[in-house]
């Protein structure tokens, strides 16, 4: 611990190099601006507002089940009430829901 620092008894320690940069060079920072849609979930009028790298990944998503957005969006819902008894913030289920799906596609095959 020579290389570190101490202030207000915290350690401070320098920043180390990353082995995989999380900031890809091809970064657009248009995908982290909020964008609020008005969808149906099983009928009922809502808006839920997501940041557009989201809004692309259910797009993928409803397009790959043949489907629209909201009824993409109203099978999650559905299956949330029916498994868990409902979710008090849907936006963030919406957002997990997209890494999931995102991780499952990105992930390589394991070989057994």
């Amino acid at each position: 611990m020579e290389d570190a620092d101490r202030r207000n008894d915290r350690v401070v320690v320098p920043p180390h190099e990353l082995i995989v940069d999380p900031f890809v060079n091809e970064f657009d920072m248009a995908l982290i601006r909020p964008l609020s849609r008005s969808v149906r979930l099983n009928g009922y009028a809502t808006c839920l507002r997501l940041e557009q790298v989201y809004w692309n990944i259910l797009a993928n998503m409803a397009a790959n089940n043949c489907c629209s957005i909201s009824s993409l969006l109203s099978h999650v819902d559905r299956e949330v009430q029916l498994r868990h008894g409902g979710v008090k913030n849907f936006s963030a289920l919406v957002r997990v829901v997209c890494v999931m799906n995102s991780g499952r596609e990105v992930a390589p095959a394991i070989a057994v």
